[in-house]
């Protein structure tokens, strides 16, 4: 899953939960409001004076970590 400005949160942890981590450690318990449903990463970010392209990194680089095609590949 390649995350971007525009996705949004609940879509990034129904995805995959042990990203919520990413999340709290910066202040972020976006995850467990019902804005979550409708507020995108940029929007999280903007609200929290976070900024959003070093939390993307971030979390982008989670999911590049935890695929499937990332999770096979350990496998072997």
């Amino acid at each position: 899953m390649e995350i971007t400005k525009d996705t949004m949160i609940y879509d990034i942890v129904a995805y995959d939960s042990g990203c919520v981590d990413l999340f709290m450690e910066i202040g972020m318990h976006c995850f467990s409001c019902p804005a979550a449903l409708f507020e995108t990463v940029e929007e999280a970010c903007s609200v929290h004076g976070v900024d959003v392209d070093d939390f993307l990194e971030g979390l982008n680089a989670y999911f590049a970590e935890h695929s499937p095609e990332a999770e096979e590949n350990n496998a072997e």
